[in-house]
């Protein structure tokens, strides 16, 4: 095992850890405690220090450390698209989250592949202290073996003895449909996402339910792909099913089909109404601009962040199924049907 003094090393290699401590004016048992350990050195002591340190160029190497302490203070998030503007928020809060308490975020991308992901998750199961798995896409089997290496926390979708962080559709869903009702639409079409995607069974899932409480028709097509180009090439299907209003399981697949249909010459709202969903950014730049089912995606990342650091820490020792509301954010591509 590296001792204190292995931990520090020069960029240079031209200054020791002596030479940090010999012109702060210190033990360099002292200067390893600040720049490995700083709350065991008083705060004058340590700026001293870290003053010093920096002047001399010096950084921690990192690698002995995870040796000495068995953590690596990182953690991996794996998401199903990173093109997908849906994960931006998730990203983003996670990492602040981990920042917090002194962590590091790596993300990988899993490219919508279930060998992809898994394979990218035993790559860097090793260099990191737990994984947050974003909408996954690999089997639940697969999941629960990588839980058994390290700590796993799933968000988008529910796994069966893992924490899991999950965007309650049936709030959103059930303003979204009441509201299509309210303004006399009869049949809704649900546009939906991959077929390995909990989620996107799930809100179909909502959907049916809140469309049979308001005595509404519901159905459901399938997309080629949860994108924008995905949205353009179900827009025959749409226009031909008959259906007046349309809600599709992200946003790009809605501003995809809105386009397509525009240019079509379908009006939107007059003709047809849509709702996406997730309200990524961008989706009110649109025009009209999109009406959709918020997920608060950012809160998911703080908590999911939170959870595993929980778990690594002791403070949470049994798997935790967090619920966070949806709900519709009201904007000009839906309205009411006026048969044109």
């Amino acid at each position: 095992m590296p001792s204190d003094e292995t931990i520090i090393q020069s960029r240079t290699a031209k200054a020791t850890i002596y030479d940090v401590a010999r012109q702060a004016g210190v033990n360099p048992s002292t200067v390893s405690r600040a720049l490995n350990n700083p709350e065991r050195v008083n705060s004058q002591t340590r700026s001293l220090i870290e003053a010093t340190a920096v002047e001399l160029n010096f950084q921690l190497n990192h690698a002995a450390k995870v040796l000495q302490t068995g953590s690596t203070k990182t953690l991996g998030l794996i998401v199903s698209d990173v093109t997908n503007p849906t994960f931006f928020g998730i990203l983003r809060e996670a990492g602040k989250a981990a920042a917090q308490r002194d962590y590091t975020v790596v993300f990988v991308n899993a490219a919508e592949s279930a060998t992809t992901e898994l394979a990218s998750a035993n790559r860097v199961i090793s260099a990191v202290d737990g994984l947050i798995l974003t909408s996954p896409r690999m089997n639940e089997s697969d999941i629960q073996t990588l839980a058994r290496t390290t700590q796993i926390v799933v968000i988008n979708r529910e796994v069966s003895g893992i924490s899991c962080v999950i965007p309650d559709p049936d709030r959103g869903v059930s303003q979204a449909v009441r509201f299509l009702a309210g303004i006399g639409h009869k049949k809704v079409l649900f546009v939906a996402g991959p077929e390995q995607s909990w989620m996107s069974a799930r809100r179909w899932n909502a959907i049916s339910a809140a469309c049979e409480w308001c005595h509404l028709t519901a159905e459901r097509i399938e997309s080629a792909a949860p994108t924008v180009d995905g949205g353009r090439r179900v827009a025959r299907t749409v226009k031909a099913s008959g259906a007046t209003a349309v809600i599709t399981h992200n946003d790009l697949l809605a501003i995809g089909l809105m386009h397509e249909l525009q240019v079509a010459g379908v009006a939107i709202p007059e003709a047809l109404s849509i709702i996406g969903f997730d309200d990524i950014f961008g989706a009110d730049f649109t025009t009209p601009s999109l009406t959709s089912i918020r997920s608060p995606l950012g809160q998911c990342g703080s908590l999911s962040a939170g959870l595993i650091l929980d778990s690594l820490s002791g403070s949470v020792k049994d798997p935790q199924t967090l619920l966070v509301d949806t709900e519709l954010v009201i904007r000009g591509s839906a309205g009411p049907w006026k048969g044109v």
